[in-house]
């Protein structure tokens, strides 16, 4: 889809959705999700979200991570399965209830980031040693790890916070047996994205896992998987250069809108934000859309007949 009509579209935004009836409902950052006896409906609306807070809405963002994450639990199950059991509307997930571990997973192959737990900004303040690996004086922004690395933070809906995996044994967040697994599995799934990444011309740079327990105990995937949300991307061909100058990378993810903020506030301070430029908003889904299809080799097909809150009231048979 070409920039133009995205702009054309630039105010044809999910923005949340009131189906109570649905089940007990939940707000996320980016999801509404309606709880049911036996399994959850996710409904991913067109919120973006970064530095805890919602920075702006981005046009078929909310499809855009659903359809990234059906292709990738479909392209994962044999690594370890997943919460998802149908996908009723291009924006909806419905998925199997699960214990809930509370620990997000970040395997991580380059140094950058802008967010509070980020390992550039950790490293910029002097932190070295990150319990189950440690990193060497001199590193610069953007720059390739000598091996891929796995982070930890707490799952919260407010302030996630940065963990080691002894931390989380000691909080008893998970067992030793639980957290080894989780380790094999995650680097497992980041490796084989990142030969889909470097296939498609990009460089992953890192991504999020988060996991949970079925009703027999086992460790199975949830939320979402190799999105544009919760993965970050360099452009293979314009890295080096850029790395050698010092430059920032071209992100294909959220990352580029994140340094506008940061750029032009202190989002996590200041009460009231500026308002993203809409040229930066519709460069953004273009991109969340580039970065789907040329990975997957899906074509983005959006359903233009009708607003998508009526498409979603359709598809879920609410009257």
């Amino acid at each position: 889809m070409d920039i133009k009509k995205i702009k054309e579209h630039i105010d044809n935004v999910l923005i949340e959705t009131n189906f109570d009836f649905l089940g007990k409902k939940k707000i996320g950052k980016v999801r509404d999700i309606y709880e049911q006896k036996d399994k959850l409906i996710l409904v991913s609306t067109d919120r973006h979200s970064s530095f805890d807070r919602i920075i702006a809405h981005i046009p078929f963002k909310g499809q855009i991570l659903t359809q990234s994450s059906i292709f990738w639990f479909n392209e994962t199950k044999d690594i370890i399965q997943n919460h998802m059991l149908e996908s009723p509307d291009p924006n909806v997930i419905i998925a199997k209830k699960c214990e809930v571990l509370p620990i997000e997973v970040v395997p991580r192959a380059y140094i950058t980031g802008s967010t509070n737990t980020s390992l550039w900004t950790l490293y910029q303040k002097g932190q070295r040693d990150f319990g189950n690996f440690t990193l060497p004086d001199g590193l610069r922004k953007n720059q390739k790890l000598e091996k891929i690395v796995l982070t930890l933070t707490t799952k919260s809906d407010e302030h996630d916070e940065p963990l080691t995996p002894n931390e989380a044994l000691k909080r008893g967040l998970v067992t030793k047996e639980l957290w080894e697994e989780i380790a094999k599995v995650s680097l497992e799934l980041f490796k084989r994205f990142q030969l889909a990444s470097e296939r498609a011309g990009f460089i992953l740079v890192d991504t999020k896992y988060e996991f949970g327990l079925d009703e027999k105990g086992k460790l199975i995937l949830i939320d979402e998987i190799h999105t544009p949300d919760s993965a970050r991307w360099y452009k293979a061909a314009t890295y080096r250069e850029l790395f050698d100058k010092g430059m920032e990378q071209q992100y294909f993810d959220k990352e580029f809108l994140r340094l506008w903020f940061k750029d032009n506030c202190d989002p996590y301070k200041d009460e009231i934000l500026p308002k993203a430029p809409p040229e930066l908003v519709a460069e953004l889904s273009r991109r969340y859309i580039e970065i789907y299809e040329t990975i997957t080799g899906q074509p983005f097909e959006h359903d233009f007949s009708q607003p998508i809150i009526k498409r979603i009231r359709n598809n879920l048979n609410i009257k």
